[in-house]
């Protein structure tokens, strides 16, 4: 039983995380001082779902949302952990489960390993998902890769076929490159993740230190899309070299993931 208590004015009230398929029952009582009204009831059955607990974007895209924005979804599947993620319906078909944007320098992604486990910022501006959201959503289904870019006078992507987080180190899985930015992520491919405070590869160099972001870091880098925003010296910032080489800071990147066999819904 969830009790709400409204003010006066209010006039429709939103119920939230409804079950599909089940029956609710509403009662509404007005107090004035310490007496109470006869409660008014009334019962209502919600609707099915193709997903009554859709495990990414795509699947909340099939149950009938169009709009980009925030939503809970359940990974598993099923009824239990959910986590909040934004989606883009529009790009391409929609149904992507959007995990990392920068846009505006506001939030500091040279972070330390836990930060980058759970994740970080804001899912309505600058944001990581986190990397054990990761490799929940890539572990469930065979998932494809976008990675959109943009500066002031172009934009273009870059799609990969296969995409996936492991759950040891987070390790990159990622292949299949098509699109217009050129392929600067193959290069990271096998790789697992560093931080400042977490660096296992045996280089010479620190790259996470030395580049200033937490990465899928190599020997070092042709994409580090969680660099330093707006720097464009020592190599150190939102790179992805095959667009723009390595002294240019994108100013604009957002990743995305739906699953490689996504089909987009017919559109009324």
């Amino acid at each position: 039983m969830k009790e709400v208590i409204m003010d006066p004015s209010v006039t429709e009230y939103n119920l939230t995380r409804l079950h599909p398929g089940s029956k609710y029952l509403v009662q509404l009582q007005a107090e004035g001082g310490e007496r109470y009204t006869s409660p008014a009831s009334t019962e209502f059955t919600t609707g099915t779902l193709r997903f009554p607990f859709p495990a990414d974007c795509s699947q909340e895209l099939q149950n009938g949302i169009r709009t980009s924005g925030k939503v809970e979804i359940f990974p598993q599947g099923k009824l239990g952990k959910t986590i909040m993620v934004y989606c883009d319906m529009e790009t391409d078909g929609g149904g992507w489960t959007v995990f990392q944007r920068r846009m505006d320098g506001s939030v500091n992604f040279f972070r330390g390993w836990n930060d980058y486990v759970t994740g970080f910022g804001n899912l309505s501006g600058e944001f990581w998902l986190g990397l054990e959201s990761l490799h929940n959503l890539t572990a469930m289904n065979r998932m494809s890769l976008r990675v959109d870019l943009r500066d002031r006078n172009d934009s273009v992507f870059a799609k990969y076929s296969t995409f996936e987080v492991a759950k040891k180190n987070y390790k990159l899985t990622v292949g299949g490159y098509s699109g217009t930015a050129g392929d600067s992520l193959s290069y990271h491919n096998n790789r697992i993740f560093s931080t400042k405070d977490r660096d296992r590869m045996q280089f010479i160099t620190r790259c996470a230190m030395s580049y200033q972001g937490g990465w899928w870091y190599k020997n070092c880098h042709e994409a580090n899309l969680n660099g330093l925003y707006g720097i464009n010296v020592k190599q150190q910032g939102v790179i992805w070299t095959a667009w723009k080489g390595k002294k240019f800071s994108i100013p604009f990147t957002e990743m995305k993931m739906r699953p490689a066999a996504f089909s987009p819904p017919a559109r009324g």
